[in-house]
């Protein structure tokens, strides 16, 4: 398969020169993301157009999708030998690390800033809202350190998923949604024909009760109670509740509205995201009853540039549920896997909008499964109806 690499490939063939890679200074983008809430700040006092303080919304929803059509595709893959090179260049994982101080003085700034200036209604969701996606984005940043081997990174996914008080997502992302996509078990997979709005709660409680779940038996293996310290989901939610707790104290309560929206919004982004990357596609079961191995076809993938830029090639998904573990930058474009027809931006702003959705993506999972409805993975309200309507003959 395209997205694997033997660990044994040597970095650079003999006689080779070291791989240049094209892209090498664009992974700094993902850090303007933090800078919106700033960026918004100036906006509004240049313009004095207070519908600014919305600019995280209009970015991702509007401004994102127009850049992904601008752009155009990135289907560049760096050669297998150049993986050791690639993943030991220490540049590429700073890019990451630095998104986690400028999240938190973005988060800080907006505290102050909706408790010590006057603001109207739709100025402080606006403001609230594009903190929100700092947080949203930087669940992402979580996603791709959590799945690293050294501790810092693992602690510092913990770190960036504080602020949207989604800790939970450390552990069912790993251990649940990577051993489950694209099965109807999996709370972060959508079904065919299943709206956003459907997905939402189920994903919201099943992911935490998945998480609560696979955490307290892997503490019960191990002799301890559920409620030790080293309960990863505990410790990832105590981190929120001291930044929470910090936040008040410091600016008072009327920052709690603000903290609540944000990390809503942030996460809401998160699931989203989830709701696109597996949508309809199934994974088939075996005859003993366990599910095939994941494979490129269970997830969709999208080549659009600024997305992949923004989001450290996090629409490469295909080859990275064949190599959780391999960082952003050896990420691999797998041309045979299902593709999305625009960038992630543009398809979470589709997602809101069920028929527009629909629509859209129905006829793509149908069509890669030839029409035969039985072998998507088909939310059981639509089963009958999609039967009916798609039966062969």
């Amino acid at each position: 398969m395209s997205g694997t690499t033997s660990p044994d490939s040597p970095a650079t063939p003999p006689g080779q020169r070291p791989w240049r890679d094209p892209r090498r200074g664009v992974w700094l983008a993902g850090l303007a993301v933090p800078l919106l809430p700033f960026a918004a700040w100036g906006l509004v006092s240049w313009t004095g157009w207070s519908a600014l303080w919305w600019l995280g919304p209009l970015w991702i929803l509007v401004l994102m999708p127009i850049l992904d059509l601008v752009g155009g595709l990135d289907k560049v893959n760096p050669p297998e030998w150049a993986t050791a090179q690639l993943e030991d260049d220490r540049s590429y994982r700073w890019a990451v690390y630095a998104y986690l101080p400028l999240q938190y003085a973005s988060l800080a700034w907006g505290a102050w800033y909706v408790t010590s200036r006057p603001l109207s209604v739709a100025s402080y969701v606006g403001l609230s809202l594009t903190v929100g996606l700092v947080a949203g984005i930087a669940i992402n940043t979580a996603h791709e350190l959590g799945h690293k081997r050294p501790r810092l990174e693992r602690r510092l996914a913990k770190v960036a998923l504080a602020q949207s008080g989604y800790g939970h997502f450390y552990v069912e992302h790993n251990r649940g949604h990577h051993a489950r996509v694209s099965t109807p078990e999996d709370p972060a997979s959508a079904r065919l024909g299943e709206h956003f709005w459907e997905f939402l709660p189920r994903t919201v409680v099943g992911s935490l009760r998945s998480a609560w779940e696979i955490e307290r038996d892997a503490q019960a293996r191990k002799g301890r109670p559920w409620w030790t310290p080293r309960n990863n989901v505990l410790n990832a939610w105590a981190l929120s509740v001291v930044l929470f707790v910090a936040l008040i104290a410091i600016f008072g309560w009327g920052v709690v509205p603000f903290l609540a929206i944000q990390a809503v919004f942030g996460f809401s982004l998160l699931e989203l995201v989830n709701y696109v990357e597996h949508y309809g596609l199934a994974r088939q079961k075996l005859p003993g009853g366990r599910y095939e191995r994941c494979k490129p076809e269970h997830s969709w993938n999208a080549a659009h540039r600024f997305s992949n830029h923004v989001l450290y090639q996090l629409q490469r998904h295909s080859d990275h549920h064949a190599n959780p573990i391999r960082r952003y930058q050896t990420l691999r474009h797998v041309e045979d896997a299902p593709q999305l027809p625009s960038g992630y931006a543009a398809m979470i702003t589709l997602a809101l909008v069920p028929a527009l959705w629909h629509r859209t993506m129905d006829p793509r999972v149908l069509a890669f499964y030839d029409g035969e409805v039985a072998r998507a993975n088909v939310h059981p309200r639509s089963r009958q109806r999609l039967l009916t309507r798609h039966q062969p003959g």
